[in-house]
């Protein structure tokens, strides 16, 4: 016989919890300086791959904004492409 439940932590429940939002927008950012190393590495894991947009709230422009920017420092050696 098939189990039908659903299997997960949220059975019924409703999921309350903090809107997240795009930083960049809140601040008025038109660029994102590649050079602000600081900045760069809040959107990065500890093993410095670029955090989803699920994750850091940022909206889809920033976000691929941000992407090229990470791109840009990884370039001239401003961050790691990876941890040693």
């Amino acid at each position: 016989m098939a189990d039908t439940r659903r299997r997960g932590s949220y059975q019924g429940q409703k999921r309350y919890g903090r809107k997240k939002y795009c930083v960049f927008c809140a601040d008025h950012v038109d660029v994102i300086d590649y050079k602000d190393v600081n900045t760069l590495q809040r959107y990065l894991a500890e093993n410095y791959k670029i955090l989803p947009r699920r994750m850091t709230g940022t909206c889809a422009r920033h976000q691929r904004a941000l992407t090229t920017a990470i791109l840009r420092s990884r370039q001239v050696a401003l961050l790691p492409y990876k941890a040693e």
